[in-house]
């Protein structure tokens, strides 16, 4: 198995090949662990999934979701096991161990062509039985494979919102001791800011929105918030991400798989990228043999997620946008659904 792209998705991706008997190689240039724009919530699920390969982050638990605007404010906690807040080199590191761990072998290498027979795929001056294109938002597999949609990339399609709004992340980490156990999810005019408890004097804000996004300013006008923040150390670099939307023509060809934001992505509004990359790497492996069983377990397990980031999308990328906390205050059932079917 050769695995293109050495971050969080890839390195379970490898990890799973593995546990199925295969060898595997990921080709990734950067050294580990890599910093980048991230949510850095995992959903139940996806703590469940990591336990699958005996990875064991470091971070803080995460009981739940709150909305929150303008001094209202709606919050479910969830009604299984916890999720939990992970620094994303955190998470990389414990990943990258195990990978080592587990015999997987890495080459400092970037893919810029590959070619495939029915007997095998070449890329990075090797060749495979399989390739997993697990290389993010502005995938080169996905390039290369020809599973690009029509289309510029980031435009168009369901989750879009108004014309022209295309949206992108900023993350930022505040020496700040957490407050909640509960990923907050404050809305403000133009922006989101997720807050997410990573470490026990450590607090992640990402903020997603339309560019150009105004980190300070965007704060500024989330009262609530700021105020938890003020004073605060502000760690590191800002780093971003964009734009979100991405989309692929179909996560197979031939002997390649697309996996992760690498085989589509609508959205970092609802947190669950790692879950379905690692969903998606558990699948991936075991449909090597049949395609179309991958695109239909693709299917399945991004479709709640497709259905309801892009609803929400809609929304905020819409006059409705300040409606929808007081919406989630006014019909608690209905929010405590969506989070819960997050939560699976």
């Amino acid at each position: 198995m050769l695995v293109v792209g050495g971050g969080p998705v890839g390195l379970a991706a490898a990890l799973e090949a593995r546990r199925s008997g295969l060898s595997a190689l990921v080709v990734e240039p950067r050294g580990t662990p890599v910093d980048k724009a991230c949510g850095e919530g995992l959903m139940p699920r996806a703590v469940d999934l990591l336990r699958r390969w005996d990875a064991d982050p470091a971070g803080r638990p995460l009981a739940g979701i709150a909305y929150v605007r303008d001094g209202l404010r709606a919050e479910h906690r969830f009604a299984g096991s916890p999720g939990r807040g992970v620094r994303r080199t955190v998470l990389h590191a414990a990943l990258a161990d195990r990978a080592e761990a587990a015999g997987v072998e890495r080459v400092a290498e970037r893919v810029t062509a590959l070619s495939q027979d029915a007997g095998g795929v070449t890329a990075a001056g090797v060749r495979a039985r399989w390739l997993l294109g697990c290389d993010g938002l502005h995938s080169t597999v996905r390039r290369l494979a020809g599973l690009e949609a029509a289309g510029r990339a980031g435009s168009g399609g369901a989750g879009r919102g108004r014309r022209g709004a295309r949206r992108f992340g900023v993350r930022r980490h505040y020496r700040v001791a957490p407050w909640t156990d509960l990923v907050e999810v404050h809305w403000g005019r133009h922006a989101e800011a997720y807050v997410t408890p990573v470490a026990p004097d450590l607090v992640g804000v990402a903020l997603l929105g339309p560019a150009p996004i105004d980190v300070d300013a965007e704060l500024a006008a989330m009262p609530a918030l700021a105020a938890r923040l003020a004073g605060a150390e502000v760690e590191a670099a800002d780093r971003g991400a964009g734009p979100l939307r991405q989309r692929s023509r179909a996560r197979t060809a031939g002997r390649v798989r697309l996996v992760g934001d690498a085989s589509g992505y609508v959205d970092a509004l609802t947190g669950e990228g790692l879950r379905l990359g690692f969903a998606q790497a558990v699948a991936s492996v075991a449909h090597l043999d049949d395609p179309a069983g991958y695109e239909r377990a693709w299917a399945a397990a991004t479709r709640d997620y497709r259905l309801l980031t892009s609803t929400l999308v809609a929304v905020a990328t819409s006059p409705l946008r300040g409606a929808l906390v007081p919406a989630a205050v006014r019909l608690p059932p209905v929010f405590a659904g969506a989070v819960e079917r997050l939560a699976r």
